[in-house]
């Protein structure tokens, strides 16, 4: 038996479903869905992705037996419909749709009204009696199969009917009569002539399988690889394609069309919501040509229809358990519907619905969860507009898209790809989008539309970019020659800074200030949802107070990474620093010549440069002891309660020091020594591989009194905010470890010092002391290591670069090639290279408790804010992952998904 290609639907009855998704992509597979269920849906019948992989394969030829399948499947549509493709008489039209199994809204091709020729339009016209219908869907199929399966660009047939307005003195296509439409259908077969080299097909079978061609190579189209790329989206097979019987929203004023949706996709308010427009056809609506009315308005103008349609909407989303974006045509007061599939949805909208569902009991808390991307939640983080600012309001549209977008105006999406490539932030212009704006539209702040309503194309790829968006602005002149748009009396032009309120859809004149978002509401719902499915902690890596409590104000369980280093920077701390580094050398020297005294002679004669060096170093450490006392005090009182890990110094010495001339002038006068004594001191440090030179664990070996001051310092700072009842969890990590030797000697000196401040203070702290695994050697011995380590925290940053082999500053030089290319599926300093570097990472955590069965683990490189990276620690059994404070609420999102599908 031929292997079926080819899936019909009509007549209450379906070859597919909702579960063969990837098989009949997403259309497809809700159209027979929907079939199933009895809704009103027009037959027709769907091409298999899988043909569309075997189409580029042959190189654009179909598969054998695909042509007598097509033919069986058409021949079932007839005799369903009555209708036959190409009679004059009983004339069939059908539209050719495409369809992934994840959705791209308007990124491949459709070509309506497909049967249509100089017969069959005379017969439709004695069948309806309405001739201005059929010149309107004639002269429309010719600019779309001209357009989408020709390549002959809409802007041709765009220059004839805007001269046939003019020449009739109307504004809208629809004020042009029977008459004048005919008239434009001959000027729009003379372009398809003068363009395409040949008369328009007058045979539908043969515009049939151009079309079909046509939706296949849209699907490696230059804006449908670049929306996948956007999104991330791979490993699909290809698309369907979906032909199905036409009906008509544009016969008269008893027909009408519209896209609907059961939750307001812009807040997630449970409330009916959509635009539709009478007399015209669904293109009409998406593609911002006109401005449609709003949705709850058809119940006066049909509200037979409109009751029809909400109980419908009511069902879909109570079968299919989530907010659905539908499409619908009234044809002479009948309602059909289209097409259903899960709404896009801004980032507010979506922790709303997710929460409102819960409660709704229609679906349960790990579907809510996994319900909300973490990019969506990345948008909530974002700032919104300050109240308190002015506001020179210019115009005024729809809400399209909610969020506050500060750019420089530009008119086109290459523009702002240039623009963004540079370092600007830019807002998009434009009359109404399309899909070959993607790549603009990704690389904007915001959108701004002269037309188009809320479900127009900008406003729905906007929502599911997270965009803000502000569409459909009445009296927004745009001229793309002399790069300016009008509005009112004011002129903007190309490069004048606009601000859009995509929440009350308000264009503003200039740069007006933003604040931070208030998280709370559904927000705090949706997270409580969050924290009650996850397994994995979530810490935050935080070296302030002030980051300590943003962070834990965001839901963060502890601390996994606080960089002292970056304290030393603060005001005019560095040069204590620089003062310690001068003489740390000379201390560790000197400290040496008196072990390698032979005698007292020998001795006595290095004794006084030691302790001229010793003095200037222990006077530094000094000076950077309370500093850090009172950096560790402010972090524990921030964090009472919750651990704290404190890394000790890492950097190398060369770091704090500076690199011109004039600086190691200005370094030299504030600490009194000769210029030269200061660039002997630079030279001396450089290293001409810093990441792998004197740094970590090797500066505390080299110079233990640096160690032994922060240990101090942690500890006597613990010890002051537990004075005041407050909880304190100190962890003192160790970093850069690679043999247990290392580990042993630098926690030795640690806790020697601790024990100190323990019997001066006469008091005491629980603590723990571990290490940060950033050397491939410690991963591998990591069995050596937890005999001394109490906790392991996986610095992933410097474990790529160490088992990858390249440096992260220079590897941006062909990265991006590599990841093209295939080599590396993602760049791995974005996302963790699991099957390399975790599974150092793997093997580190179970040698580690094999010895330590009690054994903390975490990981705090930058991966531990990143997705898939989260749910490769929660897969490993870590205890923790710890990231940026403002990450804090994705990786809580990333842990719960995480536990839902490895459950």
């Amino acid at each position: 038996m031929a292997e079926k290609r080819v899936y019909f639907f009509g007549n209450g009855k379906a070859e597919g479903n909702a579960k063969m998704k990837e098989l009949l992509g997403g259309k497809g597979a809700n159209l027979a869905e929907m079939t199933n269920l009895g809704v009103p849906v027009p037959p027709g019948f769907t091409i298999a992705t899988k043909v569309c992989g075997e189409y580029y394969k042959s190189g654009g030829k179909w598969p054998k037996g695909l042509a007598e399948e097509v033919a069986a499947n058409l021949a079932k549509l007839e005799k369903a419909m009555g209708m036959r493709l190409g009679d004059p008489e009983r004339p069939l039209l059908v539209s050719v749709r495409s369809g992934a199994a994840s959705s791209m809204p308007g990124m491949m091709d459709t070509v309506l009204n497909l049967g249509l020729n100089d017969d069959v339009i005379e017969g439709i016209i004695r069948k309806t009696g309405n001739p201005r219908f059929a010149w309107d869907i004639y002269r429309r199929f010719i600019d779309m199969f001209g357009d989408v399966v020709m390549g002959c660009d809409h802007e041709y047939f765009e220059e004839k009917i805007h001269a046939a307005k003019k020449k009739a003195g109307v504004e809208v296509d629809s004020e042009l009569s029977a008459e004048q439409l005919h008239a434009v259908v001959e000027e729009y077969k003379k372009v398809y002539k003068q363009h395409v080299g040949k008369m328009f097909p007058q045979d539908g079978m043969d515009q049939l399988k151009h079309a079909i061609d046509a939706v296949f190579g849209s699907w490696n189209g230059a804006r449908a690889v670049r929306y996948r790329e956007l999104n991330k989206i791979t490993g699909l097979l290809g698309t369907a394609v979906n032909v199905q019987a036409m009906v008509f929203g544009n016969m008269g004023e008893d027909c009408g069309t519209g896209v609907c949706f059961t939750r307001n996709p812009s807040t997630g308010q449970k409330e009916f919501y959509g635009e539709f427009l009478m007399n015209a056809q669904g293109e009409d609506v998406v593609a911002g040509i006109r401005t449609p009315i709003e949705l709850s308005k058809l119940n006066k103008v049909m509200p037979k229809a409109y009751k029809e349609l909400t109980r419908l909407m009511t069902r879909l989303e109570k079968h299919y358990k989530d907010m659905q974006d539908m499409e619908f045509t009234i044809q002479e007061k009948k309602l059909y519907i289209l097409q259903t599939r899960t709404g896009k949805r801004t980032a507010p909208a979506a922790v709303r619905i997710a929460v409102d569902m819960v409660n709704e009991r229609l679906i349960p808390k790990k579907d809510a969860v996994m319900r909300v991307t973490p990019d969506q939640l990345d948008q909530l983080l974002h700032p919104h507009f300050d109240a308190k600012a002015k506001r020179d309001v210019i115009a005024s549209g729809l809400p399209a898209s909610p969020g506050a977008a500060v750019g420089q105006v530009v008119f086109t999406a290459d523009t702002a790809e240039e623009w963004r490539d540079k370092g600007k932030k830019v807002i998009l212009v434009r009359k109404e989008t399309s899909p070959e704006d993607i790549g603009g539209m990704d690389a904007a702040e915001g959108i701004l539309t002269a037309f188009g309503g809320m479900t127009s194309h900008a406003a729905v790829v906007a929502r599911g970019m997270g965009k803000c968006c502000v569409a459909g602005v009445a009296g927004l002149n745009i001229d793309y020659v002399t790069k300016k748009f009008t509005t009112g009396k004011v002129t903007v032009k190309e490069g004048d800074w606009i601000s859009l309120d995509g929440s009350k859809g308000e264009v503003i004149k200039g740069q007006v200030p933003t604040v931070e978002p208030e998280l709370s509401g559904e927000f705090g719902k949706f997270m409580k949802i969050c924290d009650q499915i996850r397994t994995l902690g979530i810490r935050t890596n935080a070296d302030t107070p002030a980051d300590s409590k943003r962070a834990r104000d965001f839901g963060a369980e502890g601390i996994g990474l606080t960089r002292t280093e970056h304290m030393f920077f603060e005001g005019d701390r560095i040069w204590p620093v620089r003062q310690m580094i001068l003489a740390a050398d000379d201390y560790a020297a000197m400290l040496t010549n008196l072990d390698m005294a032979e005698n007292d002679k020998a001795r006595k004669a290095v004794e006084k440069e030691y302790s001229v060096a010793k003095k200037q170093f222990e006077g530094a450490l000094k000076q950077l002891l309370p500093l850090q006392r009172g950096d560790f005090e402010g972090i524990f009182t921030a964090m009472a309660g919750l651990p704290v890990t404190v890394r000790l110094l890492d950097p190398p010495l060369h770091e704090f020091l500076p690199q011109d001339a004039a600086s190691q002038a200005e370094m030299a006068r504030r600490l009194g020594v000769k210029p030269k004594v200061v660039q002997e001191k630079v030279a001396s440090l450089h290293e001409f591989n810093p990441m792998l030179g004197h740094r970590g664990c090797r500066l505390s070996i080299t110079y233990p009194a640096i160690a032994r001051m922060q240990g101090r310092a942690i500890i006597e700072a613990a010890l002051n905010v537990k004075k005041k009842g407050k909880k304190v969890l100190p962890e003192i990590m160790i970093p850069l470890v690679g043999t247990v030797a290392e580990l042993k000697i630098v926690k030795d000196d640690i806790v020697d010092e601790i024990n100190a401040v323990f019997k001066e203070r006469k008091a005491k702290i629980p603590y723990m002391v571990g290490t940060m695994i950033e050397v491939p050697r410690a991963a591998l011995t990591a069995d050596e290591i937890a005999t001394e380590a109490q906790f392991f925290s996986f610095g992933t940053n410097d474990l790529t670069q160490m088992t990858m082999g390249f440096s992260r500053d220079d590897a941006g030089k062909f990265l991006g090639e590599y990841v093209r290319k295939g080599i590396y599926k993602d760049d791995p300093f974005q996302k963790l290279d699991q099957t390399g570097v975790g599974k150092l990472v793997e093997m580190g955590t179970k040698l580690g408790r094999k010895v330590r069965k009690n054994l903390k683990v975490g990981i705090c490189g930058e991966h531990g804010g990143e997705p898939s990276s989260i749910e490769f620690c929660h897969r490993v059994g870590m205890n923790y992952v710890s990231c940026s404070p403002f990450r804090v609420p994705i990786a809580r999102l990333a842990a719960a998904q995480a536990a839902v599908r490895n459950k």
